[in-house]
């Protein structure tokens, strides 16, 4: 059934979109915008948790931020490959739901997963704008206004950034729905996670936000160039 969306917004794994976008997203809910977030994996090879502990993390993450739907796809975690099989499930999706907005995790990343799953939703998105292009529920083609691309453990140079000083706390919170990723226990197994990840990331949105003028942002790349309508010299401060 097709239900028309504003944002659609894919991870790798649950935490993955809160980590680059929380704030984003929780502001676009707040606006009134409908939010669905795709998880392409279940995270079942996660050092801590289990994909049942996983499941509730995220839906609690996914309330905090305000979002519609959370929907996780099934591939298999560190295996997200380019196959048709693959491309073709988002190529369902992207049409099922028609957002006018796509996200996607940035490319370079110290995660595989990350950078694959980048690849995967650039392929799915413009195979599913192809008339002709069939995919597994034979769906009609559906053109995306944007792609834009999240940063989850990279820091690079954004093509812009988006203030989310006033929705900032709602994207600490659905991180810290994340209690098996980065709560640090005496059944913890080290990672990258568990060392004040949070703090690192609260620390590139601050300074984000510090080069625009605002207390927090976070920021996007896009492969196209951004079309501006308001006057330039208004929208400086």
């Amino acid at each position: 059934m097709i239900e028309k969306i504003d944002v659609l917004a894919f991870g790798a794994h649950a935490d993955d979109v809160e980590i680059g976008m929380g704030g984003t997203l929780a502001k676009m809910a707040e606006q009134g915008l409908k939010v669905v977030i795709c998880d392409l994996t279940q995270a079942e090879l996660s050092s801590n948790g289990t994909v049942e502990l996983r499941k509730e993390e995220a839906k609690q993450a996914a309330s905090v931020l305000g979002i519609h739907d959370r929907i996780d796809l099934h591939m298999p975690d560190r295996g997200l490959f380019m196959k048709v099989e693959y491309i073709n499930k988002i190529v369902s999706i992207i049409r099922t739901y028609q957002p006018k907005l796509v996200f996607a995790p940035y490319f370079d990343d110290r995660h595989p997963d990350h950078g694959n799953c980048a690849r995967l939703v650039e392929e799915a998105a413009f195979s599913a704008a192809v008339k002709k292009y069939k995919d597994s529920h034979h769906l009609e083609a559906h053109r995306l206004s944007a792609l834009y691309f999240y940063m989850i453990n990279g820091f690079h140079k954004p093509d812009f950034v988006v203030d989310v000083s006033h929705t900032f706390h709602k994207k600490i919170a659905s991180l810290q729905a994340y209690k098996s990723q980065f709560l640090k226990t005496e059944e913890t197994v080290e990672t990258p996670l568990v060392n004040g990840y949070i703090e690192t990331v609260e620390s590139r949105e601050r300074l984000f936000g510090k080069e625009v003028g605002v207390q927090y942002a976070e920021g996007f790349l896009s492969k196209k160039p951004l079309l501006i309508y308001d006057d330039l010299v208004g929208g400086h401060k």
